[in-house]
């Protein structure tokens, strides 16, 4: 996975991702809109073929210290990471016990 940075300022991000789709946008658009400190994440696939996601996050301005747009995006992996990892070890163990029926 290659990101590509568009445009940085000190309360917006935007990135490319290349090849990825929407499975993996929405899923980091909602870790972002689950952090009170964002005040907009979104996503855009010009043509489903043959364009790479490009991501947007803003921060809200009312914040002091402000984090930074790529904190928020850092802060997002690694809750997609967490949730992940909850997701395997729970199907594991869910396997587990239907085998032992």
């Amino acid at each position: 996975m290659n990101i590509k940075v568009l445009k940085k300022t000190s309360d917006e991000l935007e990135v490319e991702i290349e090849g990825e789709g929407h499975t993996f946008c929405n899923v980091l658009q909602r870790a972002l809109l689950e952090d009170k400190t964002v005040e907009m994440a979104g996503y855009n696939i010009s043509h489903p073929l043959v364009a790479n996601p490009v991501v947007y996050v803003r921060m809200k301005e009312k914040r002091k210290p402000k984090k930074k747009p790529e904190i928020a995006l850092h802060e997002a992996a690694a809750k997609i990471r967490q949730q992940t990892k909850q997701f395997r070890k729970r199907l594991e163990e869910a396997l587990k016990d239907w085998q032992q029926k």
